[in-house]
């Protein structure tokens, strides 16, 4: 019987969906950006699809270009980098 309930409490503990923690952060300007989440493409080495938060406040995965250094927001809008932000912090945190 020990063994069930410990075995159930293990299963239970894995169960339970933990926050999301960031990549990396780095403070800039008075800003904190952490990068939550970051995929590369297959098809345009230059471009990743991060997830990022700025100062606490998480954005949704956008695709940043480091070529154009542009970031393509979910509802197709391109945006320019900002001066040391996220798009900065990205590709030169990954540039090769």
């Amino acid at each position: 019987m020990k063994y069930i309930a410990l075995v159930l409490l293990l299963t239970l503990s894995f169960a339970v969906a933990l926050p999301a923690k960031a990549l990396f952060c780095r403070n800039s300007n008075d800003r904190t950006i952490c990068i939550i989440s970051i995929n590369r493409s297959a098809k345009n080495y230059w471009e990743y699809r991060a997830s990022v938060s700025v100062d606490g406040v998480a954005r949704p995965i956008e695709v940043y270009n480091c070529r154009d250094r542009i970031r393509i927001q979910k509802d197709g809008a391109i945006v320019p980098f900002e001066f040391s932000g996220p798009g900065e912090l990205i590709c030169t945190l990954l540039k090769k």
